[in-house]
C-alpha cells in the first residue's frame, strides 16, 4: 500500500471514536491485549509515564517529554487526537514516525490478522503499532496520553513510573458518567497498585475519589497544586510565558519561561514540576537546567499545536482545541485579558457534546462565524446558529472553517481579535 491508502484504511476501514463518536468505543481491553500478545508485549521494553484527564492532559504529555528529552534521554511520545497528520501521534525525540513504518506495519498486521482474525478499532490498532515502535526504537521512556477516559483506555495496559491525572471536566458523560464524580472513578483507573499517582488540581469532587482509589491499590498520592504554586505570569518580550513558581512557599523558579501562551498551562505547570520530582527520587538524572529549557521549548521541541496558538497579526489571529464547557471557560477568560478593538468568533462543534453547555459561557460582545469541521461528527452549522440565537449570539453560518475564517478576516479590523475554536476538528483545518 502507498501511505494515503494505509490512512484510508486506518480512518475508514476501522471504528474510529473522532469521526463517528460512541460508536466506536470499546468497553473493555480485550482487542488491546491480544494485539500486545502478538507483538510480544512491547509495552513491558520501556518505561512509561501514564497521563490522564479532562483537560491539559495533551500539554502535560507535551512538557514531560521536551524536559525528557533536553535531559538526553530517548523519549517517545504518544498523544490523540493529531491535528494535521496523523505520524503527530508517534514521535520519538519530537520526530514522528515515518511513513513508512506505518505502511509496513500496517501492511503486516492486515497480512497476519486474516489468522488472527481481530477486529480492532481505529484507536486499538494504533496504540499498538506505537507500542511496537517504541520498543523497537528502543527509548529510555514514552510519556503516554490517554485516550478517552482512563480504565477501560486502550493504553491502560502499562504499569508507568508515575500515573498523573489533569483536571476533570464534564466530557464524553455519554461514555464517562453524567457527573464528576462518575468521570473521576474512569479517569482514576489508570492508578496502578503502589505507583505513585499526581492529582494536577485539587477538586472537592475528585480528591475524596482519588484518595480512596489510591488507599485501594497501595498509591502514593501527591497533589501538586497543593506543593507548587504560580505566583503570576506575564509575557516576556521574546513572546514566551514567564511564571513565578513557589515550591512549599518558597521560591522555586524566579523566572520559569514557557513557550505555549494560554494561561490555563498554570493549572498544568505544577503537574509537570511534581511528577518530574518524582522520576528525579526515582533516580532519573533531570536538573533544573532541563526543566527550564524543555518547558521554554516545550512546543518546539515536541511539535505541539493549537493550544491558545497564534497564527495571526493584523487582525490577530487565534486558535486553540478547547472544546467542553471547563476548556472553553478558560479560553474566554484569557480573551478578556486580550487587548483588541472587536472581537470575532469563529465557532464549530460535534454532535455529541451538549452546545448549550459551551455557548452560554461565550463573549456576547463579539461576531460569531458558525461553522463545522468536515468529519461525519460535526454539528451542523445552521443547528449550531439556531441555538447560539437563544443566547442572545448574532452571527452567520459557513458550511466550511475555510470559508467562515476567511470572512472573519474580511471583516475584522487590524487591531480586532479573531478566536477560532470549539472543536478540535475545526482548528485542525485551519492549521
Amino acid at each position: 500500500m502507498k501511505y494515503s491508502e494505509t490512512l484510508n484504511y486506518l480512518y475508514t476501514m476501522l471504528p474510529m471514536y473522532q469521526r463517528t463518536g460512541p460508536a466506536a468505543y470499546k468497553d473493555n481491553l480485550d482487542n488491546t491485549i491480544l494485539l500486545d500478545n502478538h507483538y510480544r508485549n512491547p509495552h513491558e521494553k520501556f518505561r512509561t509515564i501514564h497521563v490522564a484527564g479532562t483537560n491539559g492532559k495533551g500539554s502535560v504529555s507535551h512538557m514531560l517529554a521536551a524536559v525528557f528529552q533536553k535531559a538526553g534521554y530517548k523519549t517517545g511520545l504518544y498523544t490523540s487526537p493529531h491535528l494535521k497528520d496523523f505520524r503527530e501521534r508517534i514521535r520519538i525525540n519530537g520526530v514522528m514516525i515515518p511513513e513508512n513504518e506505518i505502511v509496513q506495519w500496517v501492511e503486516n498486521f492486515r497480512i497476519n490478522n486474516e489468522l488472527w482474525k481481530i477486529e480492532p478499532s481505529f484507536f486499538e490498532l494504533t496504540v499498538a503499532l506505537a507500542f511496537d515502535y517504541f520498543a523497537r526504537g528502543k527509548v529510555d521512556i514514552v510519556i503516554v496520553e490517554v485516550g478517552l477516559g482512563g480504565r477501560l483506555d486502550s493504553t491502560n495496559i502499562i504499569r508507568p513510573e508515575v500515573s498523573v491525572i489533569t483536571n476533570i471536566g464534564l466530557d464524553h458523560v455519554a461514555l464517562l458518567g453524567d457527573s464528576i464524580e462518575k468521570i473521576a472513578v474512569e479517569k482514576g483507573g489508570i492508578i496502578k497498585p503502589g505507583i505513585p499517582v499526581v492529582v494536577g488540581k485539587t477538586q472537592k469532587e475528585t480528591g475524596p475519589v482519588f484518595i480512596d482509589i489510591a488507599t485501594q491499590t497501595g498509591s502514593e498520592i501527591f497533589f501538586a497544586d497543593q506543593e507548587y504554586k504560580i505566583l503570576y505570569s506575564m509575557q516576556d518580550l521574546s513572546g514566551k510565558q514567564v511564571m513565578k513558581v513557589e515550591k512549599n512557599g518558597e521560591m522555586f523558579f524566579e523566572q520559569l519561561k514557557l513557550d505555549l501562551l494560554g494561561l490555563y498551562q498554570q493549572e498544568n505547570v505544577p503537574a509537570v514540576l511534581k511528577t518530574i520530582e518524582l522520576m528525579q527520587q526515582k533516580g532519573w538524572l533531570l536538573s533544573d537546567e532541563n526543566i527550564f529549557d524543555g518547558l521554554s521549548d516545550a512546543a518546539q521541541l515536541t511539535g505541539l499545536m493549537g493550544r491558545w496558538q497564534i497564527i495571526g497579526a493584523n487582525p490577530k489571529v487565534v486558535c486553540d482545541t478547547a472544546h467542553n464547557a471547563d476548556g472553553i471557560s478558560q479560553i474566554v477568560e484569557q480573551i478578556e485579558q486580550t487587548p483588541f478593538e472587536n472581537l470575532h468568533i469563529v465557532f464549530g462543534m460535534v454532535n455529541d457534546k451538549e452546545p448549550e453547555k459551551v455557548l452560554q459561557l461565550l463573549p456576547q460582545n463579539a461576531t460569531f462565524y458558525f461553522t463545522k469541521a468536515n468529519i461525519p461528527r460535526a454539528l451542523d452549522e445552521r443547528i449550531l446558529k439556531a441555538k447560539a440565537a437563544g443566547f442572545g449570539f448574532n452571527g452567520e453560518s459557513y458550511s466550511s472553517v475555510f470559508e467562515a475564517l476567511n470572512q472573519a478576516r474580511k471583516t475584522a479590523g487590524v487591531n480586532d481579535l479573531i478566536y477560532v475554536g470549539g472543536s478540535t476538528f475545526v482548528v485542525a483545518e485551519i492549521l
